[in-house]
């Protein structure tokens, strides 16, 4: 598994940041147990990374893709909310908390609509795609689904 996140779609900067990138960008959150009681680790705030990537107007949507899930939400709604947690500590964050890359939604409900829910919340993510439209999305898409997913976490 990579180390890095590649960003790209409608970008006019598409970007493959390496650990040592994120750690660069502005919007750096220290210790996201701040925002999130019980989290570890050190995150970089999407914006940051979805501005030095330069996102086109049409864009509209981001898909953040792992290996085996994929979720696709509205750009605007979570824009100002989500982080991208990349570190523990020094060093990258371990794949037993959900790295390389973690996309997290402190609070679900401030993004104002449902297609953001608490699954978007992806682990493991190595790419994030800007698209006009809803891209790939592997997440539950009805409650049974949902309590399904998490009753066999």
């Amino acid at each position: 598994m990579s180390q890095g996140l590649e960003v790209d779609g409608l970008v006019d900067n598409p970007q493959a940041l390496s650990f040592e990138a994120l750690a660069g960008l502005p919007g750096q959150i220290a210790d996201v147990s701040e925002l999130v009681p019980g989290r570890q680790g050190g995150a970089v705030k999407l914006s940051a990374v979805v501005g030095a990537s330069q996102p086109q107007d049409s864009g509209k949507y981001i898909t953040l893709q792992a290996e085996d899930w994929a979720a696709s939400i509205p750009l605007e709604a979570v824009a100002d909310h989500a982080l991208l947690v990349y570190r523990l500590g020094d060093a990258p964050l371990p794949s037993t908390q959900g790295g390389p890359i973690r996309f997290l939604i402190p609070d679900v409900s401030a993004c104002g609509t449902d297609e953001v829910d608490e699954c978007a919340s992806v682990k493991y993510v190595q790419r994030i795609t800007i698209t006009a439209e809803k891209g790939q999305d592997t997440r539950p898409m009805s409650r049974f689904q949902h309590v399904e997913l998490h009753t066999h976490e």
